[in-house]
């Protein structure tokens, strides 16, 4: 099983690193964005990954600004299931308290909730 999520995984990769999501229309519309016309907190991840990718960071934060935490909880997931496909052995996951995800959860509603705003300096959040 982790070994089909870690070809899934490059795979997907692959396609959002070759094919531009701003040409393409074959990938998924967020449907929070798509019944409202508002941004939520992942809004602009498939186009900053694919910026990220051809090393465009400035770029890649313009569509997302959480794109470095993102990148960070993607990748220690993906590495640890392309260990645990050819060891057997995972890395650690520590569940985190209980006092950090209501943090993490509030710092996702506020940054979804600041990048609707229609003024500056929040409409920079916009993707």
């Amino acid at each position: 099983m982790a070994g089909t999520t870690v070809a899934g995984t490059a795979v997907g990769s692959v396609v959002v690193s070759y094919f531009d999501p701003t040409k393409y229309g074959f990938f998924p519309v967020c449907p929070l964005f798509k019944l409202t016309g508002f941004a939520c907190p992942g809004c602009g991840l498939t186009r900053g990954f694919h910026a990220l990718f051809h090393g465009e960071v400035l770029t890649a934060l313009h569509f997302n600004a959480l794109i470095p935490v993102w990148t960070v909880i993607f990748g220690y997931l993906f590495l640890s299931l392309v260990l645990f496909a050819v060891r057997g052995k995972a890395l650690p996951m520590k569940v985190p308290s209980p006092m950090l995800l209501w943090v993490f959860l509030f710092g996702l509603l506020a940054f979804g909730l600041l990048r609707n705003l229609p003024f500056y300096p929040f409409n920079l959040l916009y993707p």
